[in-house]
């Protein structure tokens, strides 16, 4: 009973202190603080970190600690890039391992073209099948160690018993010897058809041959190469396309019309690495799994939370940088319809009293907090694992002769811990649209504990709700808010950090020294 009444006056001092402060930007900064914009960062920063103290929370319930949240939030992010990956290549193409200025030719591997070769068969100078490789062809040479991309009219084919290979005699000739030591791949080689016009409707439509024979009908969000016999090269996305008998018309981003005559054009074929979907369950199932090794190495091997964690935040960290190669990694805009719709999406609706322009913009995010919340809440206030975990917490050995199984209990508070993580760290990606290892996630964990001990968890552990970790949440993003918006130095957001953590810990101890001493008033 006692400690529910200090959990209650714990949440009635915050949520004052809350109320206050915002009464005190209002005051000062009232077009800024209340600018429609402003508030729908302030609920989005308020989501994604209390998702965040949510999962720590639980942790601290069971009295231990989770330094490793914000290296979890990087590497989950780098492994939603990576899983997320689009590449773009040409539906047809061929490697090639040596290249001769002097003889003007290609030595290739044809891979899945088929070789016409001279004088076994009729050939066209215009070959309008791009699944073969004959005289009188087109091709790009792209991907060169040396960056010597152009284009190339094959004048004769010969094929190469001994190894399979085939010789293409090229004109123009290329403009450097190369070839490489270990006798590996130098560049490719990808089929240019000519174009055949522009729509009589419409400009910016090409048509092209494509959605017959070897060559395949062109999708949206695909990419096509425009280029020309001087090498001059255009990329441009495909918004749509439509099948005309053995023709196609592509709708893209061309700016301009260009004279067909001139051009060719290669298909280039989105391949995505994995689905939204699997992307998504592979990310969350790794942060629960990093969850649950931080619960297995505490309870089997007994070993200290603090240094598990604190481990963890340096390996997370490194392992997420060596995935990436320490470069920033990003979408694009390969996904704006839907984790980024999702991720950046917002629910605007009218305010009564406001003015007729003002809208109240909730992010999506913020209903995924309010997900998390009630199963959060649930777990601690309508299980019996809520009970075990918070019993846990306020004495552990007594829990363990009360015959709690307190080890599953703290696996259990780690694992969820993680899942959180993970899915912050994919709410934080799509919220930025791109992960820098070397600073994604930095303090975050700072941040989830601060708004933890000020929403009335206590660092001894079995004390603490839900709802006030939120309301802790949105009292340390406010401080931020008002920081933006005075301009303070950013400098001093460590200090406000850090002395938020002092006082609410200070807090805590004053509510419980209080009780403790009316107890003892009581009992005379």
């Amino acid at each position: 009973m006692r400690e529910n009444l200090a959990g209650i006056v714990k949440l009635i001092g915050i949520s004052i202190i809350l109320v206050a402060l915002w009464v005190l930007m209002i005051r000062m900064t009232p077009e800024s603080f209340l600018d429609s914009g402003n508030i729908e960062n302030l609920l989005r920063r308020t989501a994604l970190f209390s998702i965040l103290g949510i999962g720590v929370a639980l942790v601290i319930m069971t009295a231990g600690i989770d330094l490793s949240l914000g290296s979890i939030v990087c590497l989950a992010g780098c492994f939603l890039a990576l899983f997320l990956k689009v590449d773009y290549q040409p539906y047809h193409s061929a490697g090639v391992y040596e290249i001769s200025k002097s003889k003007a030719t290609f030595l290739i591997d044809p891979l899945d073209l088929e070789v016409v070769e001279s004088g076994t068969s009729p050939t066209d100078a215009r070959a309008e099948d791009v699944g073969k490789l004959a005289a009188g062809q087109w091709v790009r040479l792209y991907q060169t160690k040396r960056s010597r991309s152009g284009m190339h009219q094959i004048t004769s084919v010969e094929k190469q018993s001994a190894n399979g290979r085939v010789l293409l005699t090229v004109a123009p000739a290329p403009a450097r010897d190369e070839t490489a030591d270990d006798g590996t791949l130098i560049a490719k080689i990808a089929p240019a058809l000519p174009m055949r016009g522009f729509s009589e409707e419409d400009g910016n439509v090409m048509q092209v041959q494509a959605g017959s024979g070897s060559v395949p009908a062109l999708k949206a969000r695909d990419r096509l190469w425009l280029s020309d016999a001087k090498g001059r090269l255009k990329e441009h996305v495909i918004a749509s396309t439509e099948l005309k008998g053995d023709g196609q018309d592509v709708r893209s981003d061309l700016d301009a019309p260009i004279v067909p005559t001139d051009w060719f054009w290669v298909g280039l074929e989105r391949r995505q690495f994995m689905s939204v979907r699997l992307a998504v369950l592979s990310v969350l199932g790794i942060g629960l799994g990093l969850g649950a090794l931080h619960g297995c190495l505490v309870t089997y091997v007994r070993l200290q939370p603090f240094v598990v964690t604190l481990c963890g935040l340096l390996i997370y960290r490194g392992w997420a940088r060596w995935l990436s190669d320490d470069q920033s990694v990003g979408f694009g805009n390969e996904y704006t319809d839907s984790l980024s719709w999702f991720s950046l999406g917002k629910f605007s609706t009218k305010v009564p009293w406001a003015s007729a322009e003002w809208e109240l913009n909730i992010p999506f995010v913020f209903f995924v907090l309010v997900a998390v919340a009630i199963l959060g809440a649930l777990l601690l206030n309508w299980t019996i694992w809520g009970r075990y975990i918070l019993a846990l917490g306020r004495n552990e050995e007594a829990a363990r002769f009360s015959g709690i199984n307190t080890g599953g209990m703290k696996r259990l508070a780690y694992t969820l811990c993680g899942l959180l993580a993970g899915l912050c760290g994919i709410l934080f990606a799509m919220d930025s649209g791109s992960i820098s290892p070397s600073n994604q996630g930095s303090f975050f964990e700072l941040y989830a504990i601060a708004a933890a001990v000020l929403g009335g968890c206590s660092l001894r552990g079995g004390e603490g709700s839900i709802s006030g970790v939120i309301i802790g949440t949105a009292l340390m993003q406010t401080l931020n808010n008002m920081i933006t918006l005075l301009k303070i130095p950013n400098t001093i957001e460590l200090v406000v950090l850090g002395g938020v953590i002092l006082l609410g810990v200070v807090f805590d101890e004053a509510v419980r020294w209080f009780f403790s001493w009316l107890g003892r008033k009581r009992r005379g």
